[in-house]
C-alpha cells in the first residue's frame, strides 16, 4: 500500500497521473500520455454525466458503498480469491494488473488481506468520487471510462472487469473487451465477471436496486453467450467462460448480529435509501435480509436449495451470515 494521503481531485486527471509518476512509476510507465491528456481536457470540459456512485448530494449511491466496504473489507473476499486465482494461473510471476470497474479500492484491499503481493493493482473507475476515495485508503487509482483504457499497447498483464461490469453500455461491450485485449501483453489474461440475466442477482437488481435506490438500476446484465462471444471476437488465443461462487458474508458476535451485519451491507452496498425512508434505518437491515431470503435461491446437487443461511463459523470464532451468489466468469488468455 502507497503512503499516499494526500486528498485527491477524483476529476483531475493530470494530478493522478503526477502521483502515479511520483509514487507508482512502474504503473506509470504502462499509461498511454497522449490518450491521458486528450481523457483529461474532455473530463475537465465535461461536468454533466450520470454518475451512480457520486455522493449522495449530487444524487448518487458512493457515500453509502464506501462505507458498505469500511463495515465489511472481507464480504466479498471469497469471489476476488477465485478471480485472482484465474489471473494468477501459470508461472509465478510479477504481475501489472488493471481493476477497470475498481471502485474504492476494493479489490486492492482484499488482495492486500490475502497477501498476495506478487500483484501490482492499479484502480480504474469512471467515478470521480471513486477514484478520490481509492487514493484516500492509499490505493494508485485513475479515473477513465471502462471502454477507453489509458494504457500502451501490450503494456500490463491482467486486465479485471468485476462487481459493475453490466454498467458498461451493452452497444460498447464488445469494444470494451477489444480494448482490453489490446492493452495485454504477451500471456495477458483478461478476466470478466457478472451476474447472469435472469439470476438471483439480476432479480434483486430489478426488484430492489432499481425501485429502492436513489438512481435506479437501468442495467443489463450478462449471459454466458454474450461473454462467449466477446471473447472470442477480441481475439483471444483460448478463453473459456465459468460459473464461480461469489457469496456476500457478515459476521457478528451472535446469529442474530450476524444477520443484521448482512441487512446493513445491503442496504449501503446498494445504497437502498428509499427502503430507509419507508421502513426506517433499523427495519430496512431486517428487511433487506428477508428479501434476500427470498431472491438468492440456488437448487444444489443434492435438489436441496441454498439460500442465504447462518452458522457458526469455527477459524473466525463468529456467527457467519452467507448470501449465496453464482456469478459467470469469462477468462480470455492472449499468446
Amino acid at each position: 500500500m502507497t503512503s499516499q494521503r494526500i486528498p485527491m481531485d477524483g476529476r483531475d486527471v493530470r494530478a493522478q497521473l503526477a502521483a502515479l509518476r511520483s509514487d507508482h512509476p512502474a504503473l506509470y510507465r504502462r499509461i498511454d500520455l497522449g490518450k491521458a491528456e486528450k481523457w483529461a481536457v474532455e473530463v475537465a470540459g465535461n461536468a454533466r454525466r450520470r454518475d451512480d456512485f457520486a455522493a449522495e448530494e449530487a444524487g448518487g449511491r458512493g457515500g453509502h458503498y464506501v462505507t458498505a466496504q469500511a463495515m465489511n473489507v472481507e464480504a466479498r473476499a471469497t469471489g476476488v480469491a477465485e478471480l485472482f486465482r484465474l489471473i494468477r494461473q501459470g508461472p509465478p510471476r510479477r504481475r501489472t494488473v488493471v481493476d477497470m470497474l475498481g471502485g474504492d479500492g476494493l479489490v486492492s484491499r482484499v488482495c492486500s488481506g490475502l497477501g498476495l503481493s506478487d500483484v501490482d493493482i492499479i484502480t480504474c473507475d469512471g467515478s470521480p468520487y471513486m477514484v478520490a476515495a481509492a487514493w484516500a485508503h492509499g490505493w494508485p487509482a485513475l479515473l477513465q471510462a471502462a471502454q477507453r483504457p489509458l494504457f500502451r499497447e501490450s503494456s500490463v498483464d491482467a486486465v479485471l472487469f468485476a462487481y459493475g461490469t453490466h454498467h458498461i453500455d451493452r452497444e460498447l461491450r464488445a469494444e470494451t473487451v477489444g480494448n482490453a485485449h489490446r492493452i495485454l501483453g504477451a500471456d495477458g489474461v483478461l478476466v470478466l465477471h457478472d451476474f447472469a440475466v435472469g439470476g438471483p442477482v439480476d432479480i434483486w437488481f430489478t426488484d430492489i436496486v432499481d425501485r429502492y435506490s436513489a438512481m435506479g438500476h437501468p442495467y443489463p446484465h450478462f449471459t454466458a453467450d454474450e461473454v462467449d462471444e466477446y471473447l472470442a471476437k477480441a481475439g483471444f488465443s483460448s478463453w473459456e467462460v465459468l460459473e464461480i461462487d461469489d457469496p456476500i458474508i457478515a459476521t457478528g458476535e451472535t446469529a442474530e448480529r450476524a444477520e443484521l451485519n448482512l441487512g446493513a451491507y445491503l442496504v449501503n452496498m446498494y445504497g437502498l435509501v428509499e427502503a430507509q425512508a419507508a421502513f426506517g434505518e433499523h427495519e430496512a437491515t431486517v428487511w433487506a435480509v428477508a428479501q434476500a431470503r427470498e431472491i438468492f435461491r440456488y437448487s444444489t446437487v443434492g435438489g436441496e436449495i441454498d439460500c442465504c443461511a447462518v452458522d457458526y463459523d469455527l477459524e473466525r470464532r463468529a456467527w457467519r451470515a452467507r448470501l449465496p451468489r453464482k456469478a459467470i466468469v469469462g477468462v480470455g488468455r492472449k499468446a
